[in-house]
């Protein structure tokens, strides 16, 4: 290879390389006009739209009764191993009971430091009992406090801004003590 050769071939290399900045540099300074949109969140309501995956919650039925039935699909579908879920049984009567299966979760926790919000949880569930809200506030002070439990994941639904609770949900969303989401849905 002769250097006239390699001389040519390095200038051929600088050209393309700057029309590929200079294209790039062309998309980044488009956007330098274009209006911006800020929202003064939490004084403002954010737009979210309904499909947005947030912070999961645990479903209850019309009658008030936990819909997990502690079959363990959420969390064998799970990959980042981010559900713990303990079973128990419950021989009472179904007015007596906090599920509307013989079987429920006496421990339900995710932890939001493995979570990767993927929906596998919500797709493997058989009863709907979990599924994605649209809660995204999750600044935290330690990694424990990234696990969530039963509780929390059930009073989320109530968080939710499109959700009401039935006159039998009532009692069950009364304990939920976190305000409402301060969002739009689209």
């Amino acid at each position: 290879m002769s250097l006239l050769t390699s001389i040519v071939n390095t200038v051929k290399e600088v050209v393309d390389v700057a029309r590929t900045t200079a294209q790039g540099m062309s998309v980044t300074l488009s956007h330098i006009p274009t209006k911006k949109e800020t929202v003064s969140y939490p004084e403002e309501a954010v737009t979210i739209y309904r499909r947005f995956r947030g912070e999961h919650f645990l479903d209850v039925n019309e009658d008030g009764k936990e819909r997990c039935v502690s079959c363990f699909l959420c969390a064998a579908a799970c990959p980042a191993d981010a559900i713990y879920i303990e079973g128990a049984e419950d021989p009472r009567p179904y007015a007596e009971r906090i599920s509307m299966d013989h079987r429920y979760a006496k421990i339900y926790q995710i932890d939001y430091g493995r979570c990767i919000l993927c929906g596998f949880c919500v797709d493997a569930c058989p009863t709907d009992a979990i599924n994605h809200g649209h809660n995204f506030e999750w600044a935290v002070y330690t990694p424990g406090e990234m696990v969530k439990d039963k509780e929390y994941l059930l009073g989320n639904k109530w968080r939710e801004p499109d959700v009401e609770p039935t006159p039998a949900q009532r009692p069950l969303a009364a304990k939920q003590k976190m305000d409402k989401l301060n969002i739009v849905l689209k």
